[in-house]
């Protein structure tokens, strides 16, 4: 009740000032339409933290993991506040990467040799000037997994690798093959299914820093191979522990979603047009194997994945692929600490598919669900250029882990 009153109190002297400000001058000084405008304010603010503003919803299969979030993730536990002038699911997800900053990251690329002779671009943030983990070779380190056409380069990717920074960790961005400008040396480029790329670069990572702890974090497809890969793996992982972002948990019902038509628009359209340009980019080694203009008719995700993306990797068709690349048939064989943020109104995974029940049927995975913040999203405060709720469920999850991983042991 103090907090309810705390915000409502804030928010109601922030819109006071702001009317005072700037709206007084269109109505003439019409104390009847401040007064209407102040009224409606204070309804908005009333619909806002009654039915908005959630705690969020903490779902685990075992009492000691959700104990040890609770302790050491105090986040877990605290109402989530989406911004309240752009709290709706297709707002947060389209304004994120225009509000948020892009802090200044220092990194070092590296490109190692796969199995099939083509190569991999790993961006690394090594920190070593910080004084809190000073020798290398023992130096916490995260391997971070970025969104479908993402890169080292994003907004949210850097805000991470930021966070760890402060903490003094080391971070190594995993860019997937083709997507950060190198080129493209055979006629292979990734899906969320296909865990073979993932398994190089974390062998790579474990040969030369044997003695630091690694933990990974994955954001949407990047989540997406991550539980793929902790499914596939089980205990024979040098991962002590992962923590997901807005992941897609059952690829048919993402596609569904995406497919409506403002999510069409919105969305579909436009990753349809990133996926198809990288394809353009590498033509010159795709077009060995591939019809790159059939490709390139296509007007949704689904449809770039029935004629590239489930040929490439072998799949007899692409409801084969949709069905290996959906984490949620993974679940019961993952066995390290994985935390799972989804807010239940992601268009691009729905609420209704995030299997809940097979979480609470591993005592090594925790769902965290808010009931708003779209995809990436999880703006928080009156103008969310900096830290968001997502930013602080990593970084509070990556400090416990490093710092109490021997109580996480017991989960």
């Amino acid at each position: 009740m103090i907090d309810l009153i705390w915000n409502v109190n804030t928010l109601t002297r922030d819109l006071t000032v702001y009317l005072e400000n700037q709206v007084k001058i269109n109505l003439s000084g019409s104390g009847v339409g401040l007064s209407l405008v102040l009224g409606f304010g204070a309804a908005y603010i009333c619909y806002y933290l009654s039915s908005v503003a959630k705690k969020p919803q903490l779902i685990t299969g075992a009492a000691t993991l959700s104990q040890f979030l609770q302790r050491y993730c105090p986040v877990v536990t605290e109402t989530y506040y989406p911004t309240f002038w752009c709290w709706e699911a297709r707002v947060q997800t389209l304004l994120r990467p225009f509000i948020t900053s892009k802090p200044w990251v220092e990194y070092r690329n590296e490109l190692i040799t796969t199995a099939d002779g083509g190569h991999i671009s790993l961006d690394w943030n090594d920190n070593d000037d910080n004084a809190l983990y000073p020798v290398s070779a023992t130096r916490p380190t995260i391997l971070v997994l970025p969104g479908l056409t993402g890169t080292s380069k994003e907004s949210y990717i850097l805000h991470m690798v930021k966070q760890s920074e402060i903490l003094g960790y080391r971070c190594v961005v995993f860019n997937n093959r083709g997507v950060s400008g190198e080129r493209l040396l055979t006629p292979r480029t990734y899906c969320a299914a296909n865990t073979e790329d993932l398994e190089t670069v974390i062998a790579h990572v474990q040969e030369i820093l044997a003695e630091a702890p690694m933990i990974a974090a994955g954001v949407s497809m990047g989540g997406m191979l991550l539980l793929n890969y902790l499914g596939k793996t089980g205990q024979e992982t040098p991962l002590k522990a992962a923590v997901v972002f807005s992941i897609g948990w059952d690829v048919f019902e993402c596609t569904a979603s995406l497919e409506k038509p403002l999510n069409w628009i919105l969305f579909n359209y436009y990753l349809t047009n990133c996926l198809q340009a990288s394809i353009c980019r590498h033509r010159q080694v795709l077009d060995k194997l591939f019809d790159i203009d059939y490709i390139m008719k296509a007007k949704t995700i689904r449809e770039f994945d029935e004629r590239f993306t489930s040929v490439m990797f072998g799949y007899n068709s692409n409801a084969d692929y949709y069905r290996d690349a959906s984490p949620y048939h993974k679940l019961k064989s993952i066995e390290v600490p994985v935390l799972c943020l989804n807010a239940l109104d992601d268009v691009f995974s729905p609420g209704y598919a995030i299997p809940m029940q097979s979480a609470k049927q591993n005592p090594n995975v925790a769902l965290l669900l808010t009931a708003h913040g779209g995809h990436i999203g999880f703006l928080e405060g009156i103008f969310p250029r900096w830290t968001t709720y997502m930013d602080r469920v990593f970084k509070q999850f990556i400090q416990a882990v490093f710092e109490h991983r021997d109580e996480l042991k017991d989960t």
